[in-house]
């Protein structure tokens, strides 16, 4: 599927233009099984959006072209960005101008997170969403599989426990297990 973005994005950031350091994106809700569910960007873009660097407004002013991508993805996320930025002025004038169908405007807002809802963070406190690798910083014994989970263990792909914060799910050799989000790092 890199490729694919690559292709579609023409070796750019789909937020900001960048070239350097890009990778695959999911748009969250969506499950990032099809090049549609998922953008290109640039490890600026990525560290703001995913938390782990402070959001830095100016490095936005880029959404003024961005908000007119045919991609649906790039749109949800350039709303989204103004959306938590809005209290600079200037992104509210950009949102207001923005044209997005009924179904990509509700992909945007579920991509919102409630003031109540539950944030999991993991062993450092950085976010982690839908999607992420996270890595174990811990042996863990597996209750019901019969092994142990090494340190230094790549999860991929994670799924977060919506009811519980404390709880991720992800694949470790080859099986589903849940594990605690106090012995993952991003």
């Amino acid at each position: 599927m890199i490729k694919q973005l690559e292709r579609r994005s023409n070796g750019n950031c789909e937020l900001c233009g960048s070239t350097e350091e890009l990778s695959q994106f999911i748009v969250s809700p969506k499950s990032g099984n099809s090049i549609d569910d998922n953008i290109h960007i640039c490890s600026t873009c990525k560290d703001q959006l995913s938390g782990e660097k402070e959001m830095n407004p100016n490095h936005w002013r880029c959404l003024n072209d961005t908000i007119w991508s045919e991609v649906d993805a790039v749109k949800v996320v350039s709303w989204r960005v103004l959306n938590e930025i809005k209290d600079e002025g200037w992104p509210v004038d950009l949102m207001d101008m923005m044209y997005m169908e009924e179904e990509t405007e509700k992909w945007a807002k579920d991509g919102i997170p409630d003031e109540n809802a539950i944030i999991h963070r993991d062993s450092n406190g950085v976010q982690l969403n839908a999607g992420d690798s996270v890595v174990l910083i811990k042996d863990l014994k597996v209750k019901g599989g019969g092994f142990t989970a090494k340190r230094g263990t790549h999860v991929r792909n994670i799924t977060l426990v919506h009811d519980n914060a404390e709880h991720i799910e992800g694949k470790v050799e080859g099986q589903r297990i849940v594990i605690m989000t106090q012995y993952v790092k991003k």
